[in-house]
């Protein structure tokens, strides 16, 4: 092993994607995924029972085809990093399980990461190493999160969260509203683009006054649901059409101007010249934009990436899992749990 280049292969599996990534040093071989998103959308949701049942059925082939794709061998890692939480439990101990016995069969070292903070870690294999310290803008489907990283490795902390609704939650329950399919936020994006974001003036959360002096940097997205949910319901009930697109555009619009606008506040309460987005959101091309707007104006650097980087993976559970033992960390203990309500402070279990 390279001390600075390690080869490290990682899995995820805390929601419906059984993801398998190989990582050497800071270079990304391999990404294979295998999504179980169509069994849940006749649900409208993640139905976890079904999730943990697609991951054993897909952990085996997914390890097969990143090792077949990359030309590596599993005798040639030299460790194994799983996401140990937070997520779905029963989803997340087909993962954790599969690592012990990889990293027992292997004789290799065993790291269990945090779900959120490999969301951060793996803008290194596009972008680089990491500022240290940078501000983490981190939203999906189960989180809404800014957080300060000194050191993605070992030093992780929450500034805000979602009090409510993560903003990717809000994006499947307004979809459903308007008709459109799970998951919601690819296709809000997109009928989104024919919309005028400015056509329906929507709520911004915890933006006031006293909100922001109480939840400065936190988030909530119930309200703007509901407040979408009633305006189609009374369009409907006039029998009037709705103008899904103006409707899409306008949610979008509330959720990425809070968004954005806390981060680049967090930042500059913070003294921190980088942003990094991340998470499955991060794929929403008007948030890419307006950050990068905002970001610009305000002087802050900015790093996202590529939209394939942003939902669940194995890459970034592996590009964490490659730092620590390149910083050698110690390895994590096979009787490691999986921790589904693991908080964001703990970066390695």
């Amino acid at each position: 092993m390279t001390p600075d280049e390690p080869l490290v292969l990682g899995i995820e599996t805390s929601c419906d994607e059984t993801g398998v990534g190989i990582v050497r040093g800071s270079t990304l071989l391999v990404d294979a995924v295998a999504s179980s998103v169509d069994e849940h959308a006749r649900f409208g949701g993640v139905v976890p029972e079904v999730a943990s049942r697609a991951h054993l059925e897909a952990m085996v082939p997914t390890i097969e085809r990143a090792c077949r794709e990359s030309g590596v061998r599993l005798a040639d890692l030299d460790a194994i990093a799983v996401t140990a939480g937070p997520g779905l439990a029963g989803a997340l101990l087909v993962g954790v399980a599969a690592a012990k016995a990889l990293a027992v069969g292997l004789g290799t070292p065993l790291y269990g990461v945090n779900h959120l903070a490999s969301h951060v870690a793996v803008d290194v294999v596009e972008h680089g190493p990491l500022p240290e310290p940078c501000l983490a803008l981190l939203v999906s489907g189960g989180h809404s999160s800014l957080l300060l990283v000194p050191d993605v490795t070992a030093d992780v902390r929450p500034l805000g969260a979602t009090i409510d609704d993560a903003a990717g939650e809000a994006f499947d329950k307004v979809a459903r509203v308007l008709g459109l399919p799970f998951p919601g936020g690819p296709y809000i994006d997109r009928a989104a683009r024919e919309g005028n974001q400015v056509a329906i003036d929507f709520p911004r959360g915890l933006t006031g006054g006293r909100d922001m002096e109480r939840h400065r940097f936190d988030f909530s997205f119930s309200g703007l649901k509901t407040a979408v949910s009633r305006w189609v319901q009374l369009r409907e009930q006039a029998g009037e059409p709705v103008p899904v697109a103006d409707v899409a555009a306008s949610f979008q619009e509330a959720v990425v101007d809070v968004l954005t606008r806390k981060a680049v506040a967090a930042c500059r309460s913070e003294g921190v010249d980088d942003l990094l987005i991340g998470g499955g959101v991060a794929a929403n091309s008007r948030l890419r934009a307006l950050a990068q707007e905002r970001c610009d104006d305000a002087g802050i650097r900015l790093r996202v990436p590529r939209p394939g980087l942003c939902t669940d993976n194995g890459a970034m559970v592996a590009a964490l899992g490659a730092q620590m033992v390149a910083r050698g960390m110690t390895a994590s203990a096979l009787d490691l749990p999986a921790d589904s309500s693991m908080p964001v402070t703990l970066v390695r279990a």
